[in-house]
């Protein structure tokens, strides 16, 4: 089913089923372009230890062919970096959020789509009522 996606779709779907069998992280990748990602899954690369939050303290931007996590306020000694996975709003139920934070939506999808997201609960609950 997943011949002929690009190489980080099928990487990242098969990272994801990977982590509900066993206990490993599930996708730590950044796509670039169309052609070109970077795939964090990687134990030297502590950028994947970086948690989602709906209230984050940093976010990921992309310069000149390199993801920098900018903070988005200062940073207390100890505290940890979070930004928002920005996953699309398609495969929500795959990714629910336990972040914690007071604005959580419950699922982890980009902020532009919150308010799509809150109306797809909404009428899921309503459907299992």
């Amino acid at each position: 089913m997943r011949d002929g996606w690009p190489g980080s779709c099928r990487r990242a779907c098969d990272q994801h089923d990977k982590s509900l069998t066993e206990n490993v992280g599930s996708v730590y990748i950044f796509e670039l372009t169309d052609k070109h990602d970077i795939d964090g899954n990687y134990e030297w690369n502590l950028a994947r230890l970086t948690n989602h939050s709906c209230n984050p303290n940093a976010e990921a931007q992309h310069l000149d062919g390199e993801i920098w996590l900018v903070t988005l306020r200062d940073i207390a000694e100890g505290e940890e970096l979070t930004f928002n996975y920005g996953y699309a709003v398609d495969h929500w139920e795959d990714h629910p959020c336990r972040c914690g934070s007071e604005n959580c939506v419950g699922y982890i999808v980009r902020k532009e789509d919150w308010k799509r997201l809150i109306k797809l609960v909404r009428n899921r609950k309503a459907e299992t009522a």
